[in-house]
């Protein structure tokens, strides 16, 4: 068995990649509370996009990428396949999406919503590690803990699960903020879990191994992590909250109720110069027909 050595880079990536969860945990809760409060179908599918993108490409799959940076399995160098790769972001958000859409949008009892977008949302995580996984090329053949497997198949659902309750009853910055921390703790363990499962059976070195390297996608994930976690800040900050628009309603409503009530003194004030014009010209009329 080759020796394997999951942090590489001493705590550097987990750090970071705990920090990654829990960011994108937060902008994905945070999302989910402003669609809950959505007024339109458009709107509730913007949020629903930003808070799938955020838990899904943030808080997983880019947790996942920055985690495997630490991965070394000594003696053979490590390639991925792009297209594999690419294929697990893309599992990541269809999975998050569903569950999110399930979850929030749908008409079913919140308990089933809930349990049944947990139970997909969980089972596309797993999928997206283990096609990560599949991702990696070395000299040597992989085998994984069936045990192992099975409970961090186990830990993605419950995880999920839990995820989109949240989704559903936390509001208040600080519970977000706690249940983010909470959040990351889940996906880091989903991941270091299924990572503990692995073993390498090291084999002779036939060529070179074809494959990017991690370090070669590290720059263009980076970037796009990085302007992602900026664009969707600027998104939440910029859209009006529930409380501005209970503001904007009350302004609107004052504003409403003084021209209404400007209006009807107008009318008044008319109806008061209309009676007066009146009296005077038939008084005028009578004393010219009394002098004659």
């Amino acid at each position: 068995m080759a020796e394997i050595h999951h942090f590489d880079h001493g705590w550097v990536t987990p750090a970071v990649s705990y920090l990654l969860s829990v960011l994108g945990s937060l902008l994905g809760l945070t999302s989910a509370v402003r669609l809950r409060s959505a007024r339109s179908s458009a709107e509730r599918g913007w949020w629903l996009v930003l808070a799938t993108v955020a838990i899904g490409a943030t808080g997983i799959w880019s947790m996942h990428f920055v985690a495997m940076l630490g991965f070394e399995v000594q003696g053979t160098p490590i390639r991925y396949d792009v297209g594999l790769t690419a294929a697990s972001i893309v599992i990541a958000l269809a999975a998050v999406g569903a569950g999110l859409a399930i979850a929030l949008l749908g008409t079913a009892a919140r308990q089933v919503r809930i349990l049944s977008g947990g139970v997909l949302a969980g089972l596309g995580v797993a999928a997206m590690h283990y096609t990560g996984m599949a991702a990696m090329r070395l000299n040597g053949e992989i085998h994984y803990a069936g045990a192992r497997v099975g409970l961090s198949v186990v830990i993605a659902v419950v995880a999920a699960t839990v995820a989109l309750w949240l989704t559903l009853v936390v509001s208040k910055p600080a519970i977000l903020f706690v249940s983010a921390l909470v959040m990351g703790i889940a996906v880091n363990g989903m991941h270091f879990t299924g990572m503990s499962a692995m073993s390498v059976v090291e084999e002779p070195s036939f060529g070179t191994i074809e494959g990017a390297t991690a370090g070669s996608l590290l720059v263009p994930i980076g970037l796009a992590v990085i302007f992602g976690i900026i664009g969707m800040v600027y998104a939440l900050m910029a859209a009006p909250n529930e409380e501005d628009r209970a503001a904007a309603d009350y302004l609107n409503a004052r504003i409403d109720a003084r021209l209404a009530k400007q209006a009807e003194q107008q009318q008044q004030a008319s109806a008061s110069a209309t009676g007066r014009g009146t009296l005077g010209n038939g008084a005028w009329t009578y004393r010219d027909r009394s002098q004659k």
